[in-house]
């Protein structure tokens, strides 16, 4: 039998002890605080924009050649400018201990990041009001702002919603945008709801809004209680990011309900299970990293610090 079972598992040693890992033993996922993990989100990027930036120079004569050979002029098949780098999107998973299923736990919101996501966001404005709708697209940014009018050219297919982002209207207009409007705008997750912070009564308060879309990121608690937010660009740096991410950790923590887990239909919910159960950092076309729940948790006196060097 024990010949079988070291035939199953793999032996890690060390001069202190000796251990296995197997499917009932598993490997125990590192944990990094939070300023650790991103200093790791951040030098992967850079070390993938250098590895793009030097295959873009050593393939410059392949690709001369190939221009050359579809028919391109000597000046033409020259590489127009320098190579445009991807700026990758870093991201955190929050694994909540939620089930959006009972009440109270399905956490939707928006929240404020004080250095903004580093996304231009396109916005449509509904609204009876017509200096309103004016003033919105002239000097507010939106992509379309309208009323009636609007509604009807989206209806016909006239005014394309496939790339907003979001959408704001004024609480007049809901019940014309609800019925004509609610297929097409519900699925997507284009729909105002006060929750959101995207319906207003008071046009002074949409403009306001209207000028820090850019800013605000809309959350949602997911089947399995995990909400995803992204915190910003790598081009960010370390501690920009980490402001955000105190931001969203903050947040979450403002929502938390009274009575909130994840146990069997028939468990009890109570107050002394833990609410923040795992979180991850990573980057657009990078690997997750785990993160130190201690450093993720605002009650906690490590929150957003390194727990070593204090």
């Amino acid at each position: 039998m024990f010949s079988r079972a070291l035939h199953r598992a793999a032996i890690i040693r060390t001069p202190q002890f000796a251990s296995y890992v197997s499917r009932a033993h598993p490997q125990k996922t590192p944990e990094f605080a939070v300023p650790q993990a991103f200093e790791s989100i951040l030098q992967d990027t850079q070390d993938r924009i250098a590895f793009r930036q030097q295959k873009w120079e050593r393939n410059a004569q392949a690709r001369k050649e190939k221009r050359l050979k579809e028919g391109a002029d000597a000046a033409s098949a020259e590489d127009q400018g320098p190579y445009r780098n991807q700026d990758e999107t870093v991201s955190m998973a929050i694994n909540l201990n939620l089930d959006p299923r009972r009440p109270g736990q399905a956490l939707r919101g928006t929240v404020a990041l004080p250095h903004g996501t580093g996304k231009k966001v396109s916005v449509m404005v509904f609204t009876e009001n017509a200096d309103l709708a004016k003033t919105a697209k002239e000097s507010g940014g939106a992509l379309h702002a309208g009323g009636e009018e609007l509604i009807d050219q989206i209806a016909n297919g006239e005014v394309t919603v496939d790339n907003l982002d979001r959408s704001l209207a004024t609480q007049e207009i809901m019940p014309k945008l609800s019925k004509a409007l609610a297929r097409v705008l519900g699925p997507r997750g284009l729909m105002p709801n006060p929750k959101v912070g995207t319906l207003f009564t008071d046009a002074d308060e949409l403009l306001q809004s209207l000028q820090q879309q850019s800013q605000n990121v809309q959350y949602r608690t997911e089947k399995s209680g995990i909400v995803h937010v992204p915190i910003g660009k790598a081009s960010f740096g370390l501690d920009k990011l980490v402001d955000n991410a105190r931001s969203v950790c903050k947040e979450l923590q403002s929502v938390k309900p009274d009575k909130y887990g994840k146990g069997k239909s028939g468990k009890k919910m109570g107050k002394n299970v833990r609410y923040w159960l795992r979180a991850s950092v990573s980057a657009t076309q990078g690997r997750g990293v785990r993160l130190d729940m201690r450093t993720v948790d605002p009650s906690s006196p490590y929150f957003m610090k390194d727990p070593d060097s204090m």
